[in-house]
Protein backbone atom coordinates (compact mmCIF):
# COMPACT_ATOMS: atom_id res chain seq x y z
CA UNK A 1 0.00 0.00 0.00
CA UNK A 2 1.34 3.38 -0.93
CA UNK A 3 2.21 5.73 1.89
CA UNK A 4 0.92 8.85 0.20
CA UNK A 5 -2.14 8.56 -1.95
CA UNK A 6 -4.84 10.62 -3.59
CA UNK A 7 -8.59 10.20 -3.46
CA UNK A 8 -11.14 10.35 -0.67
CA UNK A 9 -10.57 7.48 1.75
CA UNK A 10 -13.16 5.66 3.49
CA UNK A 11 -0.19 4.55 11.30
CA UNK A 12 2.19 -2.89 25.30
CA UNK A 13 4.97 -1.84 24.45
CA UNK A 14 6.45 -5.00 25.92
CA UNK A 15 6.54 -8.02 23.62
CA UNK A 16 3.98 -10.76 24.16
CA UNK A 17 4.93 -13.87 26.09
CA UNK A 18 5.03 -17.11 24.12
CA UNK A 19 2.38 -19.10 26.00
CA UNK A 20 3.10 -22.52 27.46
CA UNK A 21 1.18 -25.53 26.12
CA UNK A 22 -2.32 -25.70 27.58
CA UNK A 23 -2.59 -29.49 27.39
CA UNK A 24 -0.31 -32.49 27.66
CA UNK A 25 1.80 -33.25 24.61
CA UNK A 26 -0.12 -35.56 22.24
CA UNK A 27 1.01 -39.18 22.08
CA UNK A 28 1.67 -38.84 18.35
CA UNK A 29 2.97 -35.29 18.24
CA UNK A 30 4.09 -33.91 14.88
CA UNK A 31 7.29 -32.07 15.67
CA UNK A 32 7.38 -30.06 12.45
CA UNK A 33 3.85 -28.73 13.07
CA UNK A 34 4.74 -27.90 16.68
CA UNK A 35 7.84 -26.00 15.57
CA UNK A 36 5.90 -24.08 12.91
CA UNK A 37 3.30 -23.04 15.50
CA UNK A 38 6.04 -22.01 17.91
CA UNK A 39 7.51 -19.82 15.17
CA UNK A 40 4.11 -18.17 14.74
CA UNK A 41 4.14 -17.43 18.49
CA UNK A 42 7.68 -16.02 18.28
CA UNK A 43 6.73 -13.73 15.39
CA UNK A 44 3.61 -12.63 17.28
CA UNK A 45 5.75 -11.83 20.32
CA UNK A 46 8.72 -10.14 18.66
CA UNK A 47 7.53 -9.03 15.23
CA UNK A 48 10.65 -10.41 13.56
CA UNK A 49 13.17 -13.22 13.92
CA UNK A 50 16.46 -14.23 12.33
CA UNK A 51 17.10 -17.77 11.13
CA UNK A 52 19.80 -18.24 13.78
CA UNK A 53 17.47 -17.00 16.55
CA UNK A 54 14.65 -19.27 15.39
CA UNK A 55 16.99 -22.26 15.26
CA UNK A 56 18.29 -21.56 18.77
CA UNK A 57 14.83 -21.10 20.29
CA UNK A 58 13.40 -24.19 18.63
CA UNK A 59 16.52 -26.30 19.18
CA UNK A 60 16.82 -27.23 15.50
CA UNK A 61 19.38 -26.81 12.73
CA UNK A 62 19.46 -23.51 10.84
CA UNK A 63 18.46 -25.34 7.65
CA UNK A 64 15.33 -26.66 9.40
CA UNK A 65 14.44 -23.20 10.74
CA UNK A 66 14.93 -21.78 7.24
CA UNK A 67 12.52 -24.32 5.72
CA UNK A 68 9.91 -23.70 8.42
CA UNK A 69 10.09 -19.94 7.91
CA UNK A 70 9.78 -20.50 4.17
CA UNK A 71 6.47 -22.33 4.71
CA UNK A 72 5.20 -19.51 6.94
CA UNK A 73 6.03 -17.06 4.14
CA UNK A 74 4.13 -19.27 1.69
CA UNK A 75 0.99 -19.08 3.84
CA UNK A 76 1.32 -15.38 4.67
CA UNK A 77 2.39 -15.72 8.31
CA UNK A 78 5.87 -14.33 7.64
CA UNK A 79 7.66 -12.27 5.02
CA UNK A 80 11.36 -12.11 4.25
CA UNK A 81 13.21 -8.85 4.89
CA UNK A 82 16.80 -9.18 3.74
CA UNK A 83 18.89 -12.34 3.66
CA UNK A 84 18.22 -13.70 7.14
CA UNK A 85 15.49 -11.61 8.78
CA UNK A 86 11.82 -12.58 8.72
CA UNK A 87 8.95 -10.35 9.84
CA UNK A 88 5.34 -11.15 10.64
CA UNK A 89 3.20 -11.41 7.52
CA UNK A 90 -0.34 -10.16 6.77
CA UNK A 91 -2.00 -13.31 8.11
CA UNK A 92 -0.25 -12.76 11.43
CA UNK A 93 -1.39 -9.13 11.55
CA UNK A 94 -5.03 -10.18 11.39
CA UNK A 95 -4.45 -12.62 14.26
CA UNK A 96 -2.86 -9.90 16.40
CA UNK A 97 -5.89 -7.71 15.97
CA UNK A 98 -7.87 -10.32 17.91
CA UNK A 99 -5.90 -9.54 21.10
CA UNK A 100 -8.56 -8.33 23.55
CA UNK A 101 -6.25 -6.05 25.55
CA UNK A 102 -4.92 -4.59 22.34
CA UNK A 103 -8.50 -4.01 21.23
CA UNK A 104 -9.21 -2.32 24.57
CA UNK A 105 -6.25 0.01 24.12
CA UNK A 106 -7.45 0.94 20.62
CA UNK A 107 -10.97 1.58 21.90
CA UNK A 108 -9.77 3.88 24.70
CA UNK A 109 -7.31 5.71 22.45
CA UNK A 110 -9.55 6.20 19.42
CA UNK A 111 -11.42 9.35 20.62
CA UNK A 112 -8.09 11.03 21.30
CA UNK A 113 -6.75 10.07 17.88
CA UNK A 114 -9.90 11.52 16.35
CA UNK A 115 -9.33 14.82 18.17
CA UNK A 116 -5.71 15.03 16.99
CA UNK A 117 -6.80 14.19 13.44
CA UNK A 118 -9.50 16.86 13.45
CA UNK A 119 -7.28 19.51 15.00
CA UNK A 120 -4.24 18.99 12.78
CA UNK A 121 -6.07 17.59 9.72
CA UNK A 122 -3.44 14.97 8.92
CA UNK A 123 -3.30 11.18 9.26
CA UNK A 124 -2.66 9.87 12.78
CA UNK A 125 -1.46 6.45 13.95
CA UNK A 126 -1.36 4.46 17.19
CA UNK A 127 1.51 1.96 17.46
CA UNK A 128 3.09 -0.39 19.99
CA UNK A 129 6.60 -1.78 20.35
CA UNK A 130 7.29 -5.36 19.24
CA UNK A 131 10.88 -6.01 20.25
CA UNK A 132 12.82 -3.89 17.69
CA UNK A 133 9.79 -3.04 15.53
CA UNK A 134 6.55 -1.14 15.91
CA UNK A 135 3.15 -2.48 14.94
CA UNK A 136 0.52 -0.02 13.77
CA UNK A 137 -2.72 -0.75 15.64
CA UNK A 138 -4.94 2.07 14.41
CA UNK A 139 -4.75 4.68 11.67
CA UNK A 140 -7.14 7.55 11.01
CA UNK A 141 -6.71 9.17 7.61
CA UNK A 142 -7.46 12.83 7.00
CA UNK A 143 -9.84 13.80 4.19
CA UNK A 144 -7.29 15.66 2.06
CA UNK A 145 -6.83 14.42 -1.49
CA UNK A 146 -3.07 14.00 -0.90
CA UNK A 147 -2.48 12.22 2.39
CA UNK A 148 -0.66 9.40 4.16
CA UNK A 149 -2.66 6.19 4.03
CA UNK A 150 -3.51 3.70 6.78
CA UNK A 151 -0.75 1.50 8.17
CA UNK A 152 -2.94 -0.83 10.24
CA UNK A 153 -1.19 -4.17 10.78
CA UNK A 154 2.15 -2.98 9.38
CA UNK A 155 5.43 -3.76 11.14
CA UNK A 156 8.27 -1.26 10.71
CA UNK A 157 11.67 -0.68 12.26
CA UNK A 158 11.12 1.17 15.53
CA UNK A 159 14.26 3.24 15.08
CA UNK A 160 13.11 4.49 11.67
CA UNK A 161 9.63 5.59 12.78
CA UNK A 162 8.79 8.66 14.85
CA UNK A 163 6.64 6.78 17.35
CA UNK A 164 9.17 3.97 17.54
CA UNK A 165 11.92 6.44 18.42
CA UNK A 166 9.73 7.86 21.18
CA UNK A 167 9.13 4.37 22.59
CA UNK A 168 12.81 3.38 22.38
CA UNK A 169 13.80 6.64 24.08
CA UNK A 170 11.58 5.66 27.02
CA UNK A 171 13.62 2.47 27.63
CA UNK A 172 16.74 2.25 29.75
CA UNK A 173 20.11 1.15 28.36
CA UNK A 174 19.77 -2.41 29.67
CA UNK A 175 16.42 -2.91 27.94
CA UNK A 176 17.72 -1.40 24.70
CA UNK A 177 20.70 -3.77 24.81
CA UNK A 178 18.38 -6.74 25.35
CA UNK A 179 16.17 -5.83 22.42
CA UNK A 180 19.08 -5.06 20.10
CA UNK A 181 21.30 -7.91 21.22
CA UNK A 182 22.37 -8.48 17.59
CA UNK A 183 23.68 -4.93 17.27
CA UNK A 184 22.43 -1.43 16.36
CA UNK A 185 19.07 -1.18 14.56
CA UNK A 186 20.53 -0.36 11.13
CA UNK A 187 23.61 -1.66 9.34
CA UNK A 188 26.46 0.82 9.53
CA UNK A 189 25.08 2.57 12.63
CA UNK A 190 27.22 2.91 15.73
CA UNK A 191 25.68 2.72 19.19
CA UNK A 192 26.99 6.21 19.94
CA UNK A 193 24.83 7.61 17.11
CA UNK A 194 21.79 5.66 18.32
CA UNK A 195 22.25 7.01 21.86
CA UNK A 196 22.66 10.55 20.52
CA UNK A 197 19.43 10.33 18.50
CA UNK A 198 17.43 8.86 21.39
CA UNK A 199 18.83 11.47 23.80
CA UNK A 200 17.60 14.19 21.42
CA UNK A 201 14.17 12.53 21.34
CA UNK A 202 14.05 12.59 25.16
CA UNK A 203 15.02 16.28 25.29
CA UNK A 204 12.43 17.53 22.83
CA UNK A 205 9.73 14.99 23.75
CA UNK A 206 9.03 13.49 20.33
CA UNK A 207 10.61 11.42 17.57
CA UNK A 208 11.01 12.50 13.95
CA UNK A 209 10.73 10.45 10.77
CA UNK A 210 11.83 12.63 7.87
CA UNK A 211 11.62 10.23 4.95
CA UNK A 212 13.26 7.36 6.86
CA UNK A 213 10.56 4.82 6.00
CA UNK A 214 9.40 6.32 2.72
CA UNK A 215 10.46 9.25 0.63
CA UNK A 216 8.11 12.20 0.81
CA UNK A 217 6.54 11.16 4.12
CA UNK A 218 7.26 13.01 7.37
CA UNK A 219 5.99 12.13 10.85
CA UNK A 220 6.43 13.12 14.46
CA UNK A 221 5.45 10.82 17.32
CA UNK A 222 5.34 10.88 21.11
CA UNK A 223 5.15 8.22 23.79
CA UNK A 224 1.97 7.31 25.67
CA UNK A 225 2.59 6.06 29.22
CA UNK A 226 0.41 3.86 31.38
CA UNK A 227 -0.55 4.39 35.02
CA UNK A 228 2.83 2.95 36.07
CA UNK A 229 4.56 5.50 33.78
CA UNK A 230 5.92 2.71 31.62
CA UNK A 231 5.60 3.17 27.83
CA UNK A 232 2.35 1.70 26.50
CA UNK A 233 2.15 2.99 22.92
CA UNK A 234 3.00 5.94 20.71
CA UNK A 235 0.79 8.37 18.86
CA UNK A 236 2.06 10.04 15.72
CA UNK A 237 1.03 12.53 13.06
CA UNK A 238 2.20 11.78 9.51
CA UNK A 239 1.85 13.85 6.37
CA UNK A 240 3.37 14.55 2.97
CA UNK A 241 6.66 16.41 3.41
CA UNK A 242 5.40 19.38 1.42
CA UNK A 243 2.88 20.11 4.23
CA UNK A 244 4.61 18.91 7.41
CA UNK A 245 7.92 20.75 7.54
CA UNK A 246 10.33 21.25 10.41
CA UNK A 247 8.91 24.65 11.25
CA UNK A 248 5.58 22.90 11.92
CA UNK A 249 7.02 20.33 14.35
CA UNK A 250 6.61 22.39 17.56
CA UNK A 251 2.93 23.05 16.80
CA UNK A 252 2.29 19.40 15.91
CA UNK A 253 4.10 18.27 19.06
CA UNK A 254 2.00 20.60 21.18
CA UNK A 255 -1.18 19.06 19.75
CA UNK A 256 0.16 15.54 20.36
CA UNK A 257 1.26 16.20 23.93
CA UNK A 258 -2.00 17.86 24.90
CA UNK A 259 -4.11 14.94 23.75
CA UNK A 260 -1.65 12.32 25.00
CA UNK A 261 -1.93 13.84 28.49
CA UNK A 262 -5.71 13.41 28.30
CA UNK A 263 -5.32 9.86 26.99
CA UNK A 264 -2.93 8.98 29.82
CA UNK A 265 -5.45 10.32 32.34
CA UNK A 266 -8.12 8.12 30.77
CA UNK A 267 -5.80 5.08 30.89
CA UNK A 268 -5.20 5.76 34.58
CA UNK A 269 -8.93 6.09 35.17
CA UNK A 270 -9.71 2.80 33.45
CA UNK A 271 -6.56 1.10 34.81
CA UNK A 272 -5.82 -0.20 31.30
CA UNK A 273 -2.26 -1.42 30.97
CA UNK A 274 -0.34 -2.30 27.81
CA UNK A 275 -1.80 -4.89 25.45
CA UNK A 276 -0.93 -8.52 26.11
CA UNK A 277 0.53 -10.12 29.23
CA UNK A 278 3.69 -8.73 30.70
CA UNK A 279 6.91 -10.40 29.72
CA UNK A 280 8.82 -11.97 32.59
CA UNK A 281 12.26 -10.67 33.40
CA UNK A 282 15.08 -12.27 31.43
Amino acid sequence: MSSVRTGVASESSSPLVVPAPVEARPAYAITSVDNALRLVQILTRDGSVRVSEAAAELGVAKSTAHRLLGMLCYRGFACKDGDRLYRGGPALGSMRRGDSRQDDLCAVARPFLERVQREFNETVHLMVLRRTNVEFLTSLECNRSLRVSSRVGALMSAYRTSGGQALLAALDDAELARRFRDGPPDAGLEWEEVRRVLAAVRRRGYGINDGSTERGVVAIGACVRGPDREPVAALCISAPSLRLQRRHFPQAAQVLHRHIALLEAELARTSLDRPGPKRPAE
